[in-house]
Parts: structure tokens; sequence; C-alpha cells
């Protein structure tokens, strides 16, 4: 399959200019992702989070996968390497992530943008590596974007265990979570997950990578910032030391 560069351009394009856009909406006005703690009470088309988070993410994980089995492509090791880090992070969130998940019931407009994004960026990264990414590629970059991605997976799923940790089935009420990187940040899975495709763009280091990595930024940063101000609120004993989503920073 040859290489749409066009498609490329548009979908990256896309997403350096929405991610800015979203974020901007996100911190200077109510339109936060109205999910989990933020779900409006009048919200009422809601379904199920488990087969929510599945259904919402596997995209980025099944359309990589068909574009590999459906079409010919010049991916040699690097770039099958790098396409299965971005992968195995959706088959984490699709299947691993999504089953042990205890959040609330989660609204559908949410998740068909979701979908939408997913498959979009699927598409995107998919293609770019499989087709059009350079045969070559920088070792040492590699080799510092790849740990870096790992760094990030790890700090990611253990924040999510902790999360999940801090109540058992059933229970709503918030509790303040501490170890690993929450005793820096209150978004530490968030953290974990940016830095994750920070590596990533490093790595692979190409316009579709990056504008995804200011995408993700871009969407999930302010969600820390929310949730480090709902603490604040919540807990008259939070922390002061510990910042929304940067260690020692922001």
């Amino acid at each position: 399959m040859e290489c749409r560069e066009n498609l490329v351009q548009w979908l990256s394009w896309i997403l350096l200019l929405g991610g800015p856009l979203v974020c901007w909406l996100q911190l200077t006005t109510e339109r936060r992702m109205l999910y989990g703690r933020y779900t409006k009470s009048e919200d009422r088309c809601l379904v199920n989070t488990k087969l929510v988070w599945m259904i919402q993410e596997v995209p980025s994980l099944l359309v990589p996968l068909l574009l590999l089995l459906s079409t010919e492509s010049r991916a040699g090791v690097g770039r099958s390497l790098l396409l299965g880090t971005f992968c195995l992070h959706y088959f984490h969130r699709s299947f691993i992530y999504a089953w042990r998940t205890r959040g609330r019931p989660f609204p559908v407009h949410i998740a068909v943008k979701s979908f939408i994004f997913c498959g979009m960026n699927g598409l995107l990264q998919g293609h770019y590596q499989l087709h059009c990414a350079p045969s070559w590629q920088n070792p040492v970059r590699m080799a510092v974007g790849l740990l870096l991605f790992f760094a990030g997976l790890i700090i990611n799923i253990h924040s999510d265990h902790l999360l999940r940790s801090l109540r058992k089935p059933g229970e709503v009420h918030y509790r303040i979570p501490r170890g690993g990187m929450f005793e820096f940040v209150s978004g530490a899975n968030y953290f974990g997950e940016i830095l994750e495709w920070f590596g990533y763009a490093v790595a692979v280091w190409s316009l579709p990578a990056a504008a995804f990595f200011l995408f993700t930024s871009c969407t999930i940063g302010p969600r820390a910032i929310h949730h480090h101000r709902f603490y604040q609120q919540q807990f008259k004993d939070y922390p002061q030391s510990r910042r929304a989503l940067i260690p020692f920073l922001l």
C-alpha cells in the first residue's frame, strides 16, 4: 500500500490544532470531560463503564492490526516494534484496564467521541508506521524513547491500581490517593500516560507521533488540574507540596 501523505498531513494537523483548542476550552470554560466524578446528574444516557472503555479504546488496537494483516507494508523490525508499543498500550486499555475499572456509568456522547478519535488515531499511527515511515531509525533516540514509554506505562498502570484500591466495590466517596507518583502529583495516572506518548514521539520522531502526544497532553492534562482542585477543595489536609501534573512544576 502506498503512503497517503495528504491523509497523514490532514489527520496530524487536526490533532495539532484540535489539542490546544480542547485544552483552552477545558481550562477557561466549564466544557471539561464530563465523565467519572464530573458526570452531570441530568445526563440520563449512560452505559456500563467496563463495556464503554473496551469499545471506545479498541479501534486504536484493531485498526493498525487490520492494516498490518490486509495491506502490504514495508515495516522493518524497528517500525514494527514502535507500532507494537502503541498497540500494547491499547491492548491494556481495551481489555485489562476495562475489565478492572470500577468507574461510574459513562456518558454515551463522550464514548462516541472517544471511539471516533481512537479510530482516526489508530489509522494515522498505523498507516504512517506501516507505509510511510523511513526505514532507518536512530538507535539511540529509539532506545531513549522506548525507555520513557515503558516508564510511563508502568507509572500509568501502577497509578490506576492505587486508585482502584482506594475504594471497595460499590463505594462512591473519595479518598486522598497515596503512594507511587501520587506523592508528587494529583494526576499520577495522567502523568504516566503523557510520559508514555512523549517517549513514543521521541522514538518515532514523526509529525503523527508528535501530534498525538500534543493532543493527549492537551486533553488529559487539564483533567489532572481539575482533579487537583477537586482534592484541594474536598480535603483540608491535602498535601500542599503535591502538584497537579508535573512533579515540582505544575
